[in-house]
């Protein structure tokens, strides 16, 4: 696809229509998350692949309440169909143990010094270019996070070690057929914010104008 495709064509599918996924594409999007912007190239994100069927329900069993796995409502029903699940999880000492060292100027790992988390941030640009890419291949995908109270659970289940924190879980599959561009959700029932609402323009305040051609506000 054309990149903008990629972004227009790019949306949160709950549901997947039945069929395995080509592991290739799997191996392309991982690949791409790794090339995503990561301060200080710490690189400090790590990925759980599940695309075996034992392994998608092991994930689910260790996500989910008993009485919700037991009967799931429609939108776990739907995401409970997907082929394959990633877990992006993000190591903060990776990014501390990077700036403690000598060509960054830090001789500790204080994380007071970190403005912002850029660990998680990182984490989830690279969730970003795995929905482009599976997009990109036909695929549809979903970006939610795990819930607090099951994550211990979740770690045991797999392994996922103390230092690394998962920051999401992304379904793949393919697309419905019959509804290759259906969403659901909060997309349908609110409109998305023009951009030109959201950027201010030289100054908080300032509205943008738009360039020769254009119509601003």
């Amino acid at each position: 696809m054309e990149f903008q495709d990629v972004v227009r064509r790019r949306l949160m599918v709950r549901r997947y229509a039945e069929g395995p996924v080509d592991p290739t594409i799997i191996d392309r999007a991982l690949d791409n998350a790794t090339r995503a912007p990561n301060a200080g190239f710490s690189q400090g994100w790590a990925f759980l692949r599940l695309d075996q069927p034992h392994d998608v329900r092991r994930f689910w069993a260790a996500s989910t309440d008993a009485a919700s796995l037991e009967r799931p409502g429609a939108w776990l029903a739907g995401l409970m169909t997907a082929p394959v699940v990633i877990v992006p999880c993000s190591s903060k000492a990776a990014y501390l143990d990077r700036y403690a060292e000598p060509d960054k100027g830090w001789s500790d790992r204080d994380e007071t010094r970190w403005a912002k988390p850029f660990w998680h941030m990182d984490a989830a640009m690279a969730s970003l270019l795995i929905l482009q890419t599976v997009t990109d291949a036909g695929l549809g995908a979903c970006f939610f996070g795990v819930h607090a109270a099951h994550e211990p659970r979740l770690r045991e289940e797999f392994g996922i070690p103390d230092d690394h924190d998962p920051v999401g879980v992304i379904t793949i599959g393919h697309r419905v057929a019959e509804e290759p561009d259906a969403t659901s959700g909060s997309p349908t029932r609110r409109a998305r914010t023009p951009w030109r609402d959201v950027v201010h323009h030289g100054h908080w305040g300032g509205h943008w104008g738009g360039h020769e051609g254009e119509t601003g506000h």
